[in-house]
């Protein structure tokens, strides 16, 4: 029965080495840079649902959010819209499937290390049936939420992929491209 027990707990043991080891770690768990654990948000509209959904995402991910302050990084969310397009018809010509397209455009500004700005974008299909219109309506506003909060997990990894100051820089870096005649393939030197 012991040796069973330390079996199975010597398994368990090594396994979650592996599994930490390789650098898995569970979906929702970012890793932001230590220069981003205050952060202040503004927007366009401070109460609208995206703010909200940004605002507890960022609490569930460890990073205080604090009022905006000179010396404290910030996130602007610009502007956020949702757009439409048919994708198939009805035989009387009426919209049977429709492709909803949530967009969020964002600025995240570090001091001392400048600004960036970032989109973010969630597509979902929704059908449309005619004879169904108050069902239709509401279910568009829970997809609609939905994606505002898939956008919201989308800005948050955005914020856990930025390096420390690599991001804040031109977008466009200069690269020169040597040719040598005797290699076949060019070799890269950045400045």
């Amino acid at each position: 029965m012991y040796k069973s027990l330390s079996v199975k707990l010597i398994s368990a043991l090594f396994i979650s080495s592996i599994l930490a080891g390789c650098g898995f770690h569970f979906r929702g768990d970012y890793f932001v840079p230590e220069n981003i654990g205050t952060l202040s948000v503004t927007s366009f509209d401070q109460y609208s649902p995206l703010v909200r959904r940004i605002n507890s995402e960022l609490r569930m991910n460890g990073i205080e959010v604090v009022t905006p302050a000179a010396n404290t990084p910030n996130l602007h969310l610009a502007s956020e819209s949702v757009s439409e397009r048919t994708l198939s018809l009805y035989q009387n010509s009426r919209a049977a499937e429709k492709e909803l397209t949530y967009v969020a455009n964002y600025r995240v500004t570090i001091p001392n290390e400048g600004a960036t700005s970032f989109s973010a974008k969630v597509t979902r299909s929704f059908l449309d049936n005619p004879l169904t219109v108050l069902a239709k309506s509401v279910e568009r506003d829970q997809i609609e939420d939905e994606m505002r909060g898939q956008a919201a997990q989308q800005i948050i990894r955005q914020l856990a992929r930025l390096k420390e100051s690599e991001e804040f820089t031109s977008p466009y870096k200069e690269v020169e491209v040597d040719f040598d005649d005797d290699d076949s393939e060019p070799s890269l030197a950045t400045p």
